[in-house]
């Protein structure tokens, strides 16, 4: 039986199928590795760098937009003033005397809201009756560009000054830091008013000197932030590694160091701007700013003291539009340094 067993397993077929090496074997696509299993294929991961985290928290932050959309407004009223005067205002030095009740002692006629009508907007000026929304429009070109005009040079100084300090450290550190604080300590208020008063009457000297002395005086607040984020940065390794391989001075100052003060710098020159625009505004409430007939905010908040009890429209408007303008820089800022945060939890 056993020789007739081993007969019939020498006559059985052989069905087995061909062999294969793991050569042959497919090898699985990204799709099949990463599908689930009911066979849909999932999204594969995607790094995101520092700005695209940064933009997606924005994004997030309806109040921050918000600010940044009613600055892009600004701006574009302050760019396209001339076409917007020509449609919906009048000529910006245009008197219009039918609208002032001499009676009265100059104000708009009793009972108009300060000559708010649909050929006058926001009413008109006391005394002279020149269209209040002209000099609004204007006035906006003359607060952004004293404003933004100073926070440029004034971050241009504190960064490079402030990675300088903070870098090379020792007496440069020491004589950096002390002007930094004689700067500070100075009454800055009283010291523009002299300056400026003795400006010769040009328009274009005297908004010059107030960007000049705005800037001067606001260069060491962004000075010190960033002569203190300096000091932490240049003890990292990329620093040390830069000096390894012979990297001089230069090259670590404005290839390794001041990309990373970009989140810092930007955050803080949001920031710095509503002031600027507050300071040029009391510098022209005060008399020694922008001189008419340039129209400036600051200016009709001074002249509107007079005639607030009879006209409330006339210190309105001006104050709404400078409240509305540093507010909406201040929400922006915020929202900036939220998003630039890598340690926030919004």
């Amino acid at each position: 039986m056993n020789g007739q067993a081993a007969g019939e397993r020498g006559t059985t077929p052989m069905t087995m199928g061909p062999v294969t090496s793991k050569s042959d074997e497919q090898v699985p696509t990204v799709e099949e590795a990463t599908a689930t299993p009911s066979g849909v294929p999932t999204k594969a991961i995607e790094g995101r760098s520092l700005g695209q985290i940064a933009w997606t928290r924005l994004k997030r932050d309806k109040v921050a937009l918000f600010g940044a959309g009613f600055i892009v407004f600004l701006v574009l009223v302050a760019v396209f003033a001339p076409l917007l005067n020509k449609a919906f205002g009048h000529p910006v030095n245009d008197f219009h005397q039918d609208k002032i009740d001499p009676s009265l002692g100059g104000i708009p006629t009793p009972g108009t809201w300060g000559g708010i009508s649909k050929d006058f907007l926001l009413g008109v000026q006391p005394v002279t009756g020149r269209d209040l929304f002209s000099q609004i429009i204007y006035g906006a070109r003359v607060s952004l560009l004293v404003a933004l005009s100073a926070t440029i040079v004034a971050v241009l100084l504190g960064v490079v000054l402030g990675v300088v300090a903070g870098y090379f450290g020792g007496i440069v550190d020491s004589g950096i830091s002390r002007l930094m604080d004689l700067i500070l300590a100075f009454p800055y208020l009283l010291f523009s008013i002299a300056l400026i008063s003795v400006v010769p009457p040009s328009t274009g000297w005297r908004i010059g000197v107030v960007i000049g002395v705005i800037a001067f005086f606001s260069w060491p607040y962004i000075g010190r932030i960033v002569r203190g984020q300096t000091l932490s940065l240049r003890e990292r390794e990329f620093v040390e590694a830069a000096r390894s391989i012979g990297a001089g001075s230069t090259r670590i100052l404005f290839r390794e160091l001041l990309p990373n003060l970009v989140a810092p710098i930007l955050v803080y020159a949001t920031l710095i701007i509503p002031t600027n625009i507050l300071f040029e505004a009391a510098l022209s409430f005060l008399g020694v700013g922008v001189l008419p007939p340039t129209p400036s905010w600051g200016r009709l908040l001074s002249d509107a003291v007079n005639f607030y009890e009879y006209d409330p429209m006339y210190m309105f408007v001006p104050g709404i539009a400078i409240f509305l303008m540093v507010l909406a820089f201040n929400l922006f800022g915020d929202g900036l340094r939220d998003a630039l945060d890598p340690k926030a939890n919004r």
